[in-house]
């Protein structure tokens, strides 16, 4: 009943929206040549951005890869190609993380977690991070519902005059017993529509050397080991295929994505255990579509349609443990609607309503097979006057929890209204100076592990809000006829609070036995600051560099009694958070030979609120090179590269026993017709 009503009443606003704007638009005389493709307001708050020759040039294997060298980002690695790597926006958790595929939301209902590794970069034409939310009112509803965004906006073909047909094939060989070949296929089918098909295979052992350390309490080493990673291995094959086009006056576009893997779950190095025998397969299957069109002067109408379903199986064949085979089924089901009107030249405003349905079914003893109905209301302004730009929003989230066994519990139905807002201000018309803010409070929903997994989930659970202030400056200038050709700077001052954290506890009295519970509330503040030059130097040699540095200081209050100066985690800096990183990337340019150099450093950090001597983890860095030779052939382009990662082969672990490899390398071979 409440969810008919929600609907209803969306669907009502938008109706109005779309007769208010037809009644508003009937003096208005049509162009019907022009097609609107961007928004007349630029970023309030600009986001960080890799694409093109720049995202190329990193050597970078998956979009997680590439992630790391945003400023204000934790990446959660647990080694190796296969490996399982999801992102941390400011210390707020990776389930605040909100991540885009062309627009639409990735899922997992059941963990919450996205794993980036199964995103190649071959197919990605451009990430971007956004802090807060997209600087844009014309989006989903579901846009305006995370802490922090990343988007990642796949390859659209594009055609010369003439052109019909691209292929662009690769081979990538190396360490690990690596073997990935990929093919990526475009075809124009006409004047406005195209097709795109990608198809990638990744085999590698995961076998590389690792050095394993124990510190005494008094800081000694007990001992001091190199051995081999083992049961690291994967083999994962995925599928990728779109059609685009364009029709008056709008776009749309639909596309399918099959991903299926098996892989070898290393674990971690405890009590001088170097092997585990867990194993884990996913099949990931998603199909999509959007379609965009501007129906009369000043108003737009943008919808969006998903089905998911996703299957994991996860084996633990040892029974010293315990013998574990679970298998989990995903669905989801996803609808938006979104409206943009233009009142004036200067101000707009949107509407979008969404409809998300999940569904887990899990081979676990006593389990609810859960549904989450969810609706999304959210309605926005985006207002510019000389040199103010303001935007401002308020979602309406109505989640609904339905359980099939008889008389099991379930959570309170949810409703929650949200806000933000952002500013921006440009002082001087004569300087690309901005200064901005921005305000933001939002939550996110228990998953259902944390609700209904066996003897560990709590349906008890409330939502994990979080609290955002930003405050920030952005510079840029172009030089002409100079060594420095433009210059881009930026800093970002924050503060979070994250409240209702749900965390892990001991249940009863034993520590194998654990369940979720609200106890949580961490603060954060912190400093991004990121800088970039373009440089123009002799003989035609263009510099690209790149500088980012992050400062935070995130701090455990979940617990006021637990405050003991030698064990306490009251105040403490939170788990695997550093006070301070950073990364530089430096490209290089002469003719057909680039030359890329990348450095990433992660400073000193506990693996435990308690920040004692027994949890401190020690900084690392890494010094990644690449070298990439283009040759031209009748209209044949070949392009060799080759790839040092880890150069100077630091062994460190990003996750407390989940050593990381040393120095590996890739080869590289890529043919585009």
């Amino acid at each position: 009943m409440y969810l008919s009503r929600v609907l209803c009443v969306s669907i009502w606003l938008t109706v109005g929206v779309v007769a208010f704007a037809q009644n508003e638009s009937d003096s208005i005389r049509q162009l019907r040549e022009v097609v609107v493709v961007a928004n007349r307001y630029h970023e309030v708050i600009p986001s960080q951005k890799l694409s093109g020759n720049a995202l190329k040039a990193l050597g970078s294997f998956s979009v997680a890869d590439a992630i790391r060298y945003f400023s204000g980002i934790q990446i959660k690695d647990y080694g190796g190609i296969g490996g399982l790597k999801t992102v941390d926006i400011r210390s707020m958790g990776t389930h605040h993380t909100g991540v885009f595929y062309d627009g639409i939301p990735l899922g997992n209902a059941q963990n919450g977690q996205i794993d980036l590794g199964k995103f190649s970069l071959d197919y990605i034409g451009e990430i971007s991070l956004y802090n807060g939310q997209k600087s844009e009112i014309f989006q989903s509803a579901r846009d305006f519902g995370s802490a922090g965004t990343i988007y990642l906006r796949t390859l659209r073909p594009r055609f010369a005059e003439g052109e019909q047909t691209h292929v662009k094939t690769s081979f990538r060989t190396g360490s690990f017993g690596l073997v990935n070949p990929s093919v990526l296929w475009e075809q124009k089918l006409g004047e406005q529509v195209s097709a795109s098909f990608n198809a990638e295979y990744v085999y590698a052992s995961g076998r590389y050397k690792f050095r394993y350390r124990k510190l005494l309490h008094d800081g000694t080493t007990a001992w001091d080991t190199t051995a081999v990673r083992k049961n690291g291995d994967i083999h994962s094959l995925r599928l990728e295929g779109g059609l685009n086009g364009a029709t008056e006056q709008g776009t749309w576009d639909v596309k399918g994505y099959f991903y299926d893997s098996e892989r070898g779950i290393p674990g971690a190095i405890i009590n001088n255990v170097w092997k585990r025998s867990q194993r884990q397969w996913d099949r990931n299957f998603f199909a999509q579509g959007s379609f965009r069109k501007a129906w009369f002067a000043g108003y737009d109408m943008l919808i969006r349609l998903k089905y998911a379903g996703d299957r994991m199986r996860y084996l633990n064949p040892d029974t010293t443990l315990m013998y574990i085979d679970n298998t989990f089924r995903q669905q989801e089901i996803y609808a938006s609607v979104a409206n943009k009107y233009a009142i004036r030249p200067y101000w707009d405003i949107s509407l979008s309503a969404d409809y998300q349905w999940n569904a887990l079914d899990a081979s676990l003893q006593d389990f609810v097979y859960p549904e989450r109905h969810t609706a999304l209301v959210a309605c926005a302004t985006a207002f510019r006057w000389k040199q103010l730009k303001a935007q401002a929003s308020l979602l309406g989230s109505f989640v609904f929890e339905h359980v099939s066994v008889a008389n099991a519990r379930k959570p309170d139905n949810k409703q929650e209204y949200t806000p933000a807002v952002f500013l921006s201000y440009q002082p001087s018309g004569q300087h690309n100076f901005n200064l901005r803010a921005f305000y933001k409070r939002i939550f996110r929903m228990p998953t259902f592990n944390d609700l209904y997994y066996t003897d560990v989930g709590n349906i008890s659970l409330r939502p994990e809000y979080t609290v955002q202030y930003n405050t920030g400056f952005q510079y840029s200038k172009s030089f002409a006829h100079t060594l420095i050709r433009d210059v881009n700077l930026r800093a970002d001052a924050y503060y979070n609070e994250v409240t209702n954290k749900i965390i892990a506890v001991p249940k009863g009295n034993g520590q194998y036995r654990w369940m979720m519970m609200n106890i949580g509330y961490v603060e954060i503040r912190g400093i991004d600051i990121s800088g970039q030059i373009g440089w123009q130097l002799p003989h035609d040699i263009q510099l690209h560099t790149s500088l980012n540095y992050t400062y935070q200081k995130a701090q455990d209050f979940s617990d006021p009694s637990d405050n003991a100066p030698q064990s306490g985690t009251y105040g403490g800096q939170i788990a695997y958070i550093p006070w301070h990183n950073g990364s530089a990337i430096a490209h290089l340019n002469y003719k057909s030979w680039s030359l890329n150099y990348s450095f990433i450093y992660v400073g000193e950090r506990y693996h435990n609120s308690s920040n004692i001597l027994q949890n401190y983890e020690q900084p690392w860095y890494t010094h990644d090179l690449a070298v990439r030779k283009t040759f031209d052939r009748k209209k044949i382009k070949y392009i060799l590269s080759v790839e040092v990662n880890n150069l100077l082969s630091q062994y460190y672990d990003v996750v407390q026993n989940y050593p990381m490899p040393g120095r590996n390398y890739k080869l590289v071979f890529k043919v585009e017709i």
